[in-house]
């Protein structure tokens, strides 16, 4: 085992048994490690709950096509805990995470603290400690009591906005709004992206009160595809950009996002040339990744193609049909959906997108977690959707059973980062980190 890895379980053990969100654990030990959060590079604040990750990716290669050193930090990770802090474009190393965290523990003295607090201390000391030109901070839940949110951006960014995670931030579209909005400062100028109108209204009044200076998609810029070209508009002008890497119609919002947070800033030292080759390079695993080469491909049918998909809320199963959808007009294949979630996401609401697109859904269970729900409840919520469904006792059994459709498919594995991280894993014969569950979060 890694010493990073002994480490990580360690602090999990800290973890409080209910997560009660709040700054002051974070502030104590952040107080403790000599304040690393007041000596960061300026930072790019990222919160919402669909297509930060993908916003961060748009961000950190823009600004590495402007020869610019960018840390990011994002989460969960899916395959190895390092994925989550990048230093100065790089991975951190095992050596400077494993004396990081060690540091950390050190200063905590053994109070209770969360997983996701003292691992971010742990990120905030590496970013203060190596020289970069911006960090590009991701949200780990919520925003308002997020431990992220202790530093003063330069620019804070909202993307799409939908349910996940109620139990903790409501459960309405309003009051989880509200808590993303959280991250909004005074006189700190904002990027909103694409919102449901009731979520658009909550970040609007919480800025007005706090006085920030919002940039709303829609109202002040807007993203589109025109004739195989992503065309950005805002007050100072129109970008024609060639479209994003990434797949799927939704990455237009993502990379608009990005856009509209770079224009924001008025880097002189970043041109529309390093924001065109920004979103040529950019790349994110399990966002609608087509799978190449590796050890999966030959469990797969012969000829079929193999997706992989993290997303786990409504919004990202509706934007996942589509892009399917989209995908089969162009190229007919049946899809066959391997699927696995978590049992803390609303099943039902996510597989009912893909009625009428998906030929047969094989439900099973992600290996190695406890809140994982069973194949056969994923089963039936999958046929009380009306889809054709079926379980298998695993990854290896669900691609063998999909050999069977004919003509060969269109397989999408789907339905959890968690899951996403077990399949780039066994597809690379990687071996991952051993911690899982709430403690990934």
């Amino acid at each position: 085992m890694a010493l990073s890895d002994a480490i990580l379980t360690r602090l999990l053990s800290l973890h409080p048994k209910i997560i009660d969100l709040g700054l002051d654990r974070m502030q104590a030990l952040l107080a403790r490690l000599g304040r690393p959060e007041t000596k960061l590079p300026p930072v790019i604040h990222v919160a919402g709950t669909n297509g930060k990750g993908s916003t961060v990716a748009y961000l950190r290669h823009i600004m590495q096509a402007a020869g610019l050193r960018a840390h990011a930090y994002t989460s969960p990770h899916l395959v190895k805990f390092h994925e989550r802090i990048r230093v100065a474009g790089e991975l951190i190393s095992e050596a400077g995470l494993a004396a990081l965290l060690a540091e950390c523990e050190e200063a905590n003295g053994g109070e209770p603290i969360t997983f996701f607090e003292i691992t971010t201390a742990a990120a905030f000391l590496a970013y203060s400690r190596t020289p970069a030109d911006y960090l590009v901070l991701e949200v780990g839940l919520g925003g308002r009591l997020d431990a992220t949110n202790v530093v003063d951006p330069a620019v804070s960014v909202i993307t799409a906005i939908d349910y996940d995670h109620q139990q903790y931030l409501g459960d309405t579209l309003s009051l989880i709004a509200h808590e993303k909005a959280g991250i909004l400062k005074r006189g700190v100028p904002a990027v909103i992206g694409v919102q449901p109108d009731e979520a658009r209204a909550e970040i609007e009044r919480v800025g007005e009160r706090v006085r920030a200076e919002l940039h709303i998609a829609g109202q002040d810029w807007q993203a589109y595809e025109q004739h195989g070209r992503l065309v950005f508009q805002d007050g100072r002008g129109l970008l024609d950009l060639p479209l994003p890497q990434l797949r799927g119609r939704h990455q237009i919002d993502n990379a608009g996002n990005a856009i509209a947070a770079i224009r924001v800033l008025d880097d002189p030292r970043i041109s529309d040339a390093h924001i065109a080759e920004g979103l040529k390079s950019t790349t994110w695993p399990a966002r609608m990744q087509r799978l190449g080469q590796g050890a999966l491909s030959g469990q797969a049918p012969a000829v079929s193609e193999l997706w992989l998909d993290g997303g786990h809320n409504p919004s990202a199963g509706r934007v996942l049909a589509q892009a399917f959808s989209e995908l089969n007009e162009r190229h007919s294949r049946p899809l066959v959906m391997i699927w696995g979630m978590l049992n803390t996401k609303d099943a039902g609401s996510f597989i009912g997108c893909f009625a009428g697109i998906a030929s047969r859904v094989i439900a099973i269970a992600i290996p190695g977690e406890e809140n994982a729900v069973p194949a056969e409840k994923l089963a039936e919520a999958a046929r009380a959707q009306g889809l054709q469904a079926e379980t298998a006792p695993g990854l290896e059994a669900a691609l063998g059973q999909a050999s069977s459709t004919v003509p060969a498919p269109r397989i999408l594995i789907c339905g959890s980062l968690y899951l996403a991280g077990h399949v780039l894993a066994a597809h690379g014969n990687e071996e991952m980190t051993k911690v899982s569950g709430a403690g990934r979060r």
